[in-house]
């Protein structure tokens, strides 16, 4: 499967300080709005997101369609297809895409930790 650009969406309680923090780490802002409470940083092609508010939990995220920069790409797995084949694996979904949908869609499917995994395409 090819699930696209990698990323961690990581839940924080202040993201003025944490925006701080990451950029003593090297990152900076790549995309997003502090005022609505969210932030992509970026360090070379490691891609941190930043939100505040917005989920409970830390979340790994694939991006099908986008390389690292958010550039869209020639060939991807959608993912519509990329939930089939979890589904044909027996793998249980917590979000689904609609199937009989086009375009951006999204689908959560928890490790056997319980750690979320968001494939959300946006082309």
């Amino acid at each position: 499967m090819k699930l696209g650009a990698f990323s961690v969406s990581l839940s924080v309680k202040d993201i003025v300080a944490s925006k701080e923090f990451y950029e003593t780490l090297g990152f900076n802002v790549f995309a997003g709005d502090i005022e609505k409470n969210y932030l992509i940083m970026k360090n070379e092609d490691s891609l941190i997101g930043l939100f505040q508010g917005m989920f409970e939990n830390n979340i790994l995220t694939f991006n099908p369609g986008w390389d690292q920069s958010a550039n869209p790409l020639e060939t991807y797995d959608d993912v519509r297809v990329i939930q089939q084949k979890l589904k044909e694996k027996k793998i249980v979904l917590q979000n689904e895409a609609d199937e009989n949908s086009t375009g951006p869609a999204s689908m959560v499917v928890l490790d056997p930790d319980g750690n979320a995994i968001l494939i959300d395409q946006h082309v």
